[in-house]
């Protein structure tokens, strides 16, 4: 057996090999590099491949951080110089990796970049891209990057959650995924609501595996996020500006696109722009069941982001409110607690008041069960045929009984 740092100049000599040779950097080829090492001789098939596999990371992967984007528990991953940080749903907490100096830490980071087709040096000192095994990432350079180079990387897992993983897990209660499946069911329109990292993804994701597998789902987003398991779905991804500036593609063309798609349902993936007025167009225009996600802190709060947005559209705050009332019926506000990511509540958008301006009302909040606004969705579920969940019809806080 090799020492570390035996290993690791054996490592330095393969890529060091790879890189002189012109064949593509393929798994076979780094396999060969390995055992035309004469002090490969006295490593077994299983520490080849092993050693193999640490120089392909080096090469074309995430090098060092690599076994933490492959961990399916972590979320996110964090570089602030030479020091990681990792999320596994619970929080932040500083793990020891080997990234080197902060000059590694920068070539990886344009490495990285590069591979996604993005460019990243002293003249264009950050940069958002995809990488090829979907994850996402956000780079920052010095001097831009007071102590860095900072990076961002932001996981998504490959099998989404179904809905009993999430009662499993406690993100769901579960009196509660029934009104979670007759919402899709009877085709309300929803949007996922919650801070950054709070799971917005990941419940829209599996809310989207229970669509009828007869319906046609179109994806638009900003970055392809969204994988959910269904046997008929099309995405269709923004693009941003070249060098020149030019060829940008935005959410609100592609929200038109979709459009043309025959959507059975229209899901953007992000609504943060003036794309969501085509969205609310679109779903006053037939296209029922839609769904997105939205940054909101509390349901509260969704109306006037709403408005924000409607005001990037051109949308005046009274037609927003009209629109956002007849297009969207339901709020499901996510939050990332001490125990992980939890629904925290199920709420309605209702017009309220003279000027008929929409509030989000709770139909059922974590810690207190069915609210105000629960016999309301239990009506929709009605006037569209859907079975009513028992927990709609339970006693809320200050009611006089059983509905």
């Amino acid at each position: 057996m090799t020492g570390p740092s035996e290993g690791d100049t054996l490592a330095a000599r393969v890529r060091q090999r790879i890189a002189s040779a012109a064949a593509p950097v393929t798994p076979a080829a780094i396999v060969s590099a390995v055992r035309a090492e004469p002090t490969a001789a006295v490593l077994g098939d299983t520490a080849v491949l092993r050693m193999a596999d640490q120089v392909h990371d080096d090469l074309v992967g995430a090098g060092p951080l690599a076994p933490l984007l492959a961990d399916p528990e972590v979320t996110d991953v964090l570089v602030n110089g030479v020091r990681v940080w990792v999320d596994r749903g619970r929080g932040l907490h500083q793990v020891a990796v080997p990234l080197g100096t902060v000059d590694d830490v920068r070539r990886l980071a344009q490495r990285l970049t590069a591979s996604a087709g993005r460019r990243l040096d002293d003249g264009s000192p950050y940069a958002d891209a995809r990488l090829p095994d979907g994850t996402r990432l956000h780079a920052v350079l010095p001097p831009v990057a007071t102590d860095g180079p900072y990076l961002s990387l932001r996981t998504f897992r490959q099998r989404p959650f179904t809905l009993d993983e999430l009662v499993s897990r406690g993100t769901v209660p579960r009196p509660v995924a029934p009104v979670l499946s007759a919402v899709v069911a009877a085709r309300l329109a929803y949007l996922v609501t919650g801070g950054t990292g709070s799971g917005k993804t990941t419940l829209l994701n599996t809310l989207l595996g229970l669509v009828p597998v007869t319906e046609r789902i179109v994806l638009v987003e900003d970055a392809a996020e969204l994988h959910p398991r269904h046997p008929h779905v099309v995405g269709l991804q923004a693009r941003t500006a070249n060098v020149e500036g030019s060829g940008a593609v935005g959410l609100t063309d592609l929200v038109r696109q979709a459009l043309r798609m025959r959507p059975d349902r229209l899901v953007v993936g992000e609504c943060r722009g003036g794309e969501v007025v085509d969205l609310l167009a679109a779903l006053n225009t037939g296209h029922d069941g839609g769904a997105g996600t939205l940054h909101a802190n509390a349901p509260s709060d969704v109306p006037a982001r709403l408005e924000a947005l409607g005001m990037l559209g051109g949308l005046p705050r009274p037609a927003l409110h009209a629109q956002v009332a007849a297009a969207l019926q339901v709020l499901l506000q996510v939050r990332r607690s001490a125990e992980g990511r939890v629904l925290e509540s199920v709420c309605l958008l209702l017009p309220e008041g003279p000027d008929r301006l929409v509030t989000a009302v709770p139909a059922w909040v974590r810690g207190r069960g069915p609210d105000l606004a629960a016999p309301a969705l239990a009506a929709l579920l009605r006037e569209r045929a859907v079975p009513v969940p028992p927990v709609l019809t339970e006693p809320w806080p200050g009611s006089a009984g059983p509905r």
